[in-house]
């Protein structure tokens, strides 16, 4: 009997009507009709985001106009501000910038700024969609995937923000400049006005500055590695340091490569210029960077690169920079360090005698004044204020904060005399007997310092953590950090700046606040982009820094920094002079020392090497002498309105005193003083390669102290020639 057939149709039909009239799905059918279904309703998808990202793009296109090239460009001046917002301090500007027209440029210079920049320039509508995507994915990160066409746009019409919608409002006006401006124009147009670093935008400027030439004598050479440096023109220019001079010849041997691809230079020529750099005349100064004012200008702009802002944002970003810097405090500073500086050096050179002058907020950090130890950055750019010297006894209040952090007492009795160290060499006394902790710092005596470095537990290297802790960078292996039992004598090598920042640590019960000369910026709408706020950590506990402090009240009442004493203001500071026994000269001479408002450090050195013997000028020139001198005289201006301020009482107690270790021998002593002497050195110290009060952030404690780096420079007689530095000497 056959099977009856299904209702509705053929066997294998994919449904059949339903009651209601509705097809009734069949589980048996193939998938395929479900997947074209889905397929077709994401074509409709994508086809209404294609026509909503079309619309979008056409609102865009046509609300995005091609703005005026010049307007904000040529006015875009950089003004720095002393701390009142209102006094100037000086300009950084983007008119070091001469117009030249397309023929002037050599041939040489647009192949070679093309095959850097954009290989593609003459063939792309002025876009590389790669490239977009590229930044697009990279947004807020260095780097980027623009065109020469695009770069050229930033520059004149848009800002430096890296959003998604300054990238597609840079992406308009490219292909609007590349449909409507011959691609000699923008070439030209680009050439004029790109950063090249040294304060210099366009490539007339730029030769000049870098090859003392115009740009139409350019050869092959300079060419190249002035399209080279645009890629980051302050990270590549090989005046700032070996380092430099290697990622320009890197560059500028990429870009040699990219011109070989191109077609525009053989691999004969190629090889004749590949290896090394041509070379560069010395360096001409900005005429704007003249006077003392120089100096705070050139750490300014630093600060500022610190603080991620890039060349062409800082010299032609039409930034409004209000610095710490105090006006009438640095006029003060000044004035103190070249009288002093006359005064010393009588009928001598004075111009090879430098004093370097420093001076700090304590409540935030902010750096009020700084001579740089010369009188003109033009003519004499090294700044000796940020310079690692040698810190002679300054270095004794780090082994006194290490031995008060170990429980020892200031009356703890150390050996005054002279005698045979543990390192078996004789170390110089200036008594005949024990003395206190307290005599041995209030007199600077340097072997009860040898005697209590050798009794601490570790006491060379807590020497070195303490100072480290209240916000000296330096650590053993850099110039004169050795461990060693006499680190106390000043072997160590600190900038004036960072000694001022250590000892302001102290000033504030142990809290410590990182050094800076940069208060607030404004970009060039006057809207607020950066305020300092630097962190204030607890980097010395309270109770040894007030002790520490009550110590060194003696030396500014009493002892070799006694001068000071007639401020008539609440004083604590230390002496320090730097002999070198073997060469018999004094290399290093000075003060530091702290209100409760304000520290201060002073420091004398003299030569281009700042190694040349101090005592041509004043024998011994101890630290009790011109740098106490000078500090008084800046300090008396500095704290002119400012009230009396006692510092916080010590409650120190001592919890123990370490073991006497015996002397191997003992030889005659010295007939006891209150004044500073001459001492030995374990190594001549050679060069190192180195406001507005506002409400303090609260206190992060920590037992790890971050130090802000000292700018690294060597000293030298003219600014392309270096000093041969000293050879060191061992003591006897």
């Amino acid at each position: 009997m056959a099977s009856p057939k299904p209702a509705g149709g053929k066997r294998g039909a994919t449904g059949a009507n339903t009651p209601n009239g509705t097809k009734k799905k069949n589980p048996d059918a193939p998938p395929e009709g479900r997947i074209l279904r889905v397929l077709k309703w994401a074509l409709v998808g994508v086809l209404a985001l294609a026509v909503l990202a079309a619309g979008a793009l056409g609102i865009l296109w046509v609300s995005t106009p091609i703005p005026n090239p010049n307007k904000d460009f040529v006015t875009a001046n950089t003004h720095l501000y002393f701390a009142d917002g209102k006094t100037s301090l000086g300009m950084l500007s983007v008119q070091n910038r001469e117009m030249i027209d397309y023929a002037t440029i050599p041939q040489t210079m647009k192949d070679a700024m093309v095959a850097a920049e954009n290989p593609t320039f003459w063939t792309d509508p002025g876009i590389s969609p790669t490239g977009i995507l590229r930044a697009v994915s990279s947004l807020g990160k260095a780097g980027g995937g623009s065109t020469l066409t695009q770069q050229y746009v930033k520059v004149l019409y848009l800002t430096q923000d890296k959003t998604l919608l300054r990238k597609l409002r840079e992406m308009v006006i490219a292909l609007k400049v590349g449909q409507d401006v011959p691609k000699e124009e923008i070439l030209a147009g680009y050439l004029n006005t790109v950063y090249f670093g040294r304060g210099t935008y366009g490539v007339e400027a730029a030769s000049k500055a870098f090859f003392g030439i115009p740009a139409a004598q350019l050869d092959l050479q300079q060419s190249i590695v002035l399209a080279a440096l645009v890629n980051a023109p302050g990270l590549l220019d090989p005046a700032n340091g070996k380092k430099q001079a290697a990622d320009l010849l890197e560059r500028y041997q990429y870009t040699i490569n990219s011109l070989v691809k191109m077609g525009k230079l053989t691999e004969a020529q190629k090889a004749q210029i590949y290896t090394a750099l041509p070379a560069f005349p010395p360096i001409k100064r900005d005429p704007r960077f003249g006077g003392t004012n120089g100096y705070l200008m050139q750490l300014v702009m630093k600060e500022l690169k610190s603080l991620g802002f890039d060349d062409a944002t800082i010299n032609g970003g039409g930034l409004e920079v209000t610095t710490t810097f105090d006006a009438a405090k640095q006029d003060a500073a000044v004035s103190a360090a070249q009288t002093k500086v006359k005064e010393a050096a009588g009928k001598k050179d004075a111009s090879q005698l430098h004093a370097s002058v420093v001076s700090i907020d304590n409540a935030t950090g902010g750096v009020l004044a700084m001579y740089a130890g010369n009188d003109d950055y033009v003519s004499s750019p090294f700044n000796w204020a940020i310079t690692p010297r040698a810190t002679g006894s300054t270095f004794k209040t780090w082994t006194l904060v290490a031995a008060l952090r170990q429980g020892v007492s200031l009356d703890k009795q150390l050996k005054g005399y002279t005698f045979t160290a543990a390192d078996g060499k004789p170390i110089s006394g200036e008594t005949s007997g024990m003395v206190s902790l307290q005599d041995a710092t209030t007199n600077s005596i340097n072997a009860a310092y040898v005697d209590l470095t050798t009794q601490l537990k570790n006491g060379a290297s807590e020497s070195i953590k303490a100072a480290q802790d209240a916000g000296i960078p330096g650590q053993s292996g850099q110039a004169g950090w050795d461990q060693n039992i006499r680190i106390a004598m000043g072997t160590a090598e600190v900038a004036p700046v960072d000694n001022a920042s250590g000892y302001s640590t102290l000033a504030n019960d142990g809290v410590h606040v990182a050094w800076h000369v940069v208060s607030q910026v404004k970009d060039r709408d006057g809207v607020v982009v950066y305020t300092a706020n630097p962190q204030r950590t607890l980097a010395i506990d309270q109770t040894v820094a007030t002790a520490a402090t009550d110590c060194l009240t003696e030396v500014a009442k009493t002892g070799t920094g006694r001068v000071v004493g007639s401020l008539n203001w609440p004083v604590a500071g230390k002496t320090g002079t730097r002999y070198d026994s073997e060469n018999k000269k004094t290399v290093s001479s000075w003060f530091v020392g702290y209100t409760k408002q304000i520290t201060t450090a002073v420091n004398f050195v003299a030569g281009d090497s700042g190694n040349e013997n101090l005592e041509v000028y004043s024998p011994g020139f101890y630290g009790g002498g011109y740098p106490a001198q000078t500090w008084l005289l800046y300090m008396q201006s500095a704290m002119k309105g400012l009230p009396v301020q006692q510092f916080t009482a010590s409650n120190y107690a001592p919890t123990e005193t370490p073991a006497v270790v015996p002397a191997a021998t003992t030889t005659a002593s010295a007939t006891p003083t209150a004044s500073v002497t001459p001492v030995e050195t374990t190594a001549a110290p050679t060069p190192s390669s180195t406001t507005t009060t506002q409400a303090p952030p609260p206190v992060t404690p920590s037992t790890t102290q971050t130090t802000r780096t000292t700018q690294v420079q060597t000293p030298t007689p003219h600014p392309t020639t270096a000093a041969p530095a000293p050879t060191p000497t061992a003591t006897p």
